[in-house]
């Protein structure tokens, strides 16, 4: 009788992620035609270096460059924007860094509320709550509110965000749901739409200041991102350089797997070489 219980609360949880999933895509049908960009906002500290000012300088710098970003993204298609504001490893810098970065977020959004929701952008938090300082979270909590009804971008701010500690989380999540009665495809589905649901699949990834990699930043979600990198230090990153990166991927011929040929969807394709900073892809 237990085994039966076990298996039938089994199933009902795999009808309840089906269904999350599909509801999931439905609510975000209206973006399917726009870009998600993830963008690994670096090279605050060095900035400020090369200037002669302390670090938390550089990240007041970056501030503007978000502002400039956030401002122009629409324009350029982008209906999610995902920004890696914290990471879970900041939590090793030295502590007034990390009260100063938790800080200029929470201001941030204080600031920025506003100006928001009048832009039709809605505004929410990737990552671990339960560390956050209180004034940051009421924050989060009172910008994420004031813009829920923004239908113009999807603006997903990274805060104590590790991409593996979310993979973990969802794979418990999957394990104690199926009980062990899961096919391969059933899980695969079940943590695809526990690790997308905040997120999404990721189409386009930028990595400014000059390093390649990825930093524990939506691993999963960016399976068949196209890859950017620049040399141009975040507080530096404009409107210009979000152009450019855009304009790249375009460019690019995504074939998920398969065969040109076999896409039922047209590439765009830029013709000419736009005038840009230097930057390399991997695909």
């Amino acid at each position: 009788m237990e085994s039966s219980g076990a298996n039938r609360a089994s199933a009902d949880f795999a009808v309840q992620s089906i269904n999350a999933v599909d509801k999931s895509f439905a609510a975000q049908s209206d973006q399917r035609d726009r870009l998600h960009v993830a963008i690994i906002m670096d090279g605050n500290g060095r900035w400020a270096a090369r200037r002669g000012l302390p670090r938390v300088a550089g990240h007041r710098a970056g501030v503007a460059a978000v502002r400039r970003v956030v401002e122009h993204a629409p324009q350029l298609g982008i209906g999610r924007l995902t920004l890696y504001a914290f990471s879970s490893d900041n939590w090793r810098r030295p502590a007034f860094e990390v009260r100063s970065v938790l800080a200029l977020i929470a201001a941030y959004l204080r600031l920025e509320r506003q100006p928001l929701r009048e832009a039709g952008a809605r505004l929410e938090a990737i990552g671990r709550r339960d560390r956050l300082p209180r004034k940051l979270l009421r924050s989060i909590e009172e910008t994420e509110a004031a813009t829920a009804g923004g239908r113009r971008m999807h603006l997903c701010v990274a805060v104590d965000y590790s991409s593996r500690d979310a993979i973990a989380r969802a794979v418990v999540r999957a394990a104690r749901g199926l009980s062990g009665s899961g096919t391969p495809e059933l899980v695969r589905r079940v943590l695809a739409e526990a690790l997308t649901a905040e997120s999404g699949d990721v189409d386009l990834l930028i990595r400014t200041g000059g390093e390649q990699r990825l930093s524990d930043f939506l691993l999963w979600e960016s399976a068949y991102a196209e890859l950017v990198f620049t040399d141009v230090m975040w507080p530096d990153f404009g409107a210009a350089d979000l152009e450019f990166a855009v304009a790249e991927f375009r460019r690019r011929d995504r074939r998920f797997g398969g065969l040109a040929e076999q896409r039922s969807i047209v590439s765009v394709q830029c013709s000419g070489k736009p005038e840009g900073p230097a930057i390399g892809g991997a695909r």
